[in-house]
């Protein structure tokens, strides 16, 4: 069974408040299975893209799978489980929503982290935004859109 763990953003929703356990704000873990049939045993694998199960969803925003983001934004999304360090003095700041794409939630609740974009000699455009109860949102085109990174459960 491969597993891919990665942080408070892609495993099973621990509503506990300890850290140690896997929980409190920016704590939850989640486990994604590999796809039945699958024979992939390396657990720092990215599973397959899964074709069952049910998907959880914090907003009405388009949604994309984790497994369809673009390789870089893996690394992002493995530097935002393990704090850090991140490349960019911006990343881990918080993000205003300015724009009002995302849910409306007090100053603070979202974060901003870069998402490398290859050929490009600053951040680029590619970010993702965490929420602090968990939600991923990714955009690539510098906050014109967004799209809801969604998972399996």
């Amino acid at each position: 069974m491969a597993i891919f763990m990665a942080g408070y953003f892609l495993g099973n929703l621990n509503t506990s408040d300890d850290p140690a356990a896997g929980g409190g704000a920016f704590g939850t873990t989640i486990v994604v299975e590999a796809p039945p049939g699958s024979t992939e045993t390396n657990t720092s694998a990215i599973p397959d893209q899964p074709t069952t199960g049910k998907f959880i969803q914090y907003s009405d925003l388009p949604s994309v799978l984790f497994t369809q983001l673009p390789a870089e934004a893996w690394d992002t999304l493995d530097l935002i489980s393990s704090d850090g360090p991140f490349p960019y003095d911006r990343d881990g700041l918080t993000f205003q929503n300015r724009e009002g794409f995302l849910p409306d939630f007090e100053r603070g609740h979202y974060k901003e982290y870069t998402v490398t974009t290859p050929g490009e000699s600053d951040r680029g455009a590619r970010r993702i935004v965490a929420g602090a109860d968990g939600e991923l949102y990714y955009t690539d085109d510098h906050y014109a859109s967004f799209r809801e990174i969604i998972y399996e459960d």
